[in-house]
């Protein structure tokens, strides 16, 4: 379901590294990423995806979320769902399809007008 509607989100791709990381990334395959799966990580699928400041606040505290392991312990604003105690999975693709944005926000203005993103 997480590939699927990663998959929906215009202008996206999907590369799986580190080990079997399902990574999603906005601008093609070399572009930034935007969402992360880890599959393995336990019972319920792992999620991390990138936040607003606010967001990041807010959410880092919720049951089910994190800071996001390596990336919020270096100052990014990236959060964890690894569980749904507080976010379900329509919020959650919410959280998803803005992570996208923002994420496109900081691909070159040439690339985000050739993709229709600026």
């Amino acid at each position: 379901t997480f590939n699927d509607y990663c998959g929906s989100l215009a202008h996206t791709a999907h590369v799986v590294q580190w080990g079997g990381v399902h990574v999603w990334k906005v601008g093609g395959p070399k572009g930034k990423m935007f969402a992360l799966a880890f599959p393995e990580l336990q019972k319920q699928l792992a999620v991390t995806f990138k936040v607003s400041a606010t967001s990041y606040d807010i959410l880092k505290e919720q049951p089910g979320l994190r800071p996001a392991p390596y990336l919020a312990s270096r100052g990014m604003t990236w959060i964890q769902r690894v569980s749904n105690d507080t976010m379900d999975d329509d919020a959650l693709q919410d959280y998803l399809a803005e992570s996208r944005r923002l994420c496109a926000l900081s691909l070159p203005t040439a690339v985000q007008q050739k993709l229709g993103l600026a």
